[in-house]
């Protein structure tokens, strides 16, 4: 298992990619507990863990991070994960994750990713509180790059609680899948609860995504 540490220029300071080489043993999907995954009719995947699981004699259930959600097929959100929740992630089949924390990557996250072959892409974006909150625009706007690769997928979108940063990069991916502002604000909100920002909200009205619509976009409410 190597690591390879890959920056370019536009990214430097910006992004940090790490790719991880297969382990060879990785482990097979197991169960973790609590969640009943039957209730995500969204993953066919984690239905078909369960079944499979549940047709073995097991009687555990897997844990999601905190608010985890699906965003659109094979895109994710949610808090930061740890390893009540790693059982649960090797069933979505991910090849990226997207940490928009400065912070190190813990060292049980970066095996888990190593054994299942999954890239981290990371964009520190420091965790201020309103009324000092400051929403880089350049680094977003890398972030939703990522997002927007379909190579990157199935990918998972996290921050430490899944609501403020995550819910920054949600609510401009929306806005370039044509969603109404009330609408955005709306699913933000949902995530944000009694934490939402006025500063997030009129981020995400400002953000122009002009200079994104070149990129290549397959995502299922654009098919309508």
């Amino acid at each position: 298992m190597k690591f390879v540490d890959q920056q370019s220029k536009e990214e430097t300071e910006m992004c940090r990619t790490i790719e991880v080489a297969p382990d060879s043993n990785s482990p097979v999907v197991s169960a973790g507990t609590v969640f009943d995954c039957r209730q995500l009719l969204f993953s066919e995947k984690v239905v078909a863990a369960v079944e499979d699981y549940e047709r073995d004699g097991g009687e555990e259930l897997f844990t999601p991070p905190l608010n985890f959600a699906m965003v659109d097929n094979g895109i994710f959100r949610s808090g930061f994960p740890d390893s009540a929740n790693f059982s649960f992630l090797q069933t979505l089949g991910l090849r990226s994750i997207i940490c928009l924390c400065p912070e190190p990557y813990p060292e049980a996250n970066m095996e888990f990713l190593k054994s299942n072959g999954i890239r981290l892409f990371q964009f520190g974006i420091e965790g201020y509180k309103e009324p000092f909150v400051n929403i880089p625009e350049d680094t977003i706007r890398e972030a939703l790059k990522v997002v927007l690769d379909v190579r990157n997928h199935p990918v998972l979108i996290h921050c430490k609680r899944g609501k403020h940063r995550t819910g920054c990069v949600v609510g401009c991916f929306r806005k370039l899948q044509r969603w109404c502002l009330s609408s955005v604000f709306d699913e933000y909100q949902r995530f944000a609860a009694a934490k939402a920002r006025v500063a997030d909200q009129r981020f995400m009205e400002l953000f122009d995504v002009s200079s994104l619509k070149h990129l290549p976009m397959s995502f299922s409410c654009l098919k309508r």
